[in-house]
């Protein structure tokens, strides 16, 4: 596994989660940026999700992981900053898909909704797939609202 730059931020809905992740990523010797929350205490996602943004889109790390409830949230939070392509992963197949087909850079994850097995599993194989080009880059250009 090539080593990368990761950051990592959820609401309370994903707090534990994301501890376990942040622990895993550690372990594999990832450098990661953990940008909250940092307890159980209620916190609105798009203060996380936009912080996260912000860094992935500056060029800081290379991936994100993101984590709320169902993950849709802090998904649609960090999709509306430039060159953010995150995908709500909730299995290891989309995960693939999102990274081999879509570039995808962040991965967010439904905290209530997948164990933590496949929570692993998914950061797994979003990290590991790269990018396959060809058609799927010129689908990619596409997504910018400055094309139309």
């Amino acid at each position: 596994m090539k080593k990368k730059v990761i950051a990592i931020a959820s609401d309370h809905a994903g707090y534990f989660l994301k501890e376990k992740l942040l622990s895993y990523l550690i372990k594999e010797k990832h450098d990661v940026k953990d940008f909250g929350c940092f307890s159980e205490e209620k916190v609105d996602y798009p203060d996380l999700g936009h912080s996260l943004a912000n860094a992935v889109s500056e060029g800081e790390y290379e991936l994100g992981i993101s984590i709320c409830g169902t993950g849709n949230g802090i998904n649609m939070t960090v999709n509306k900053h430039p060159g953010i392509r995150s995908a709500l992963c909730w299995n290891e197949e989309i995960s693939r898909l999102a990274r081999a087909h879509n570039n995808a850079n962040i991965c967010a994850l439904p905290g209530r909704f997948i164990s933590e097995s496949e929570a692993y599993l998914i950061v797994k194989t979003f990290i590991n797939t790269t990018f396959e080009e060809g058609r799927h880059q010129r689908r990619i250009d596409k997504i910018s609202l400055k094309m139309y």
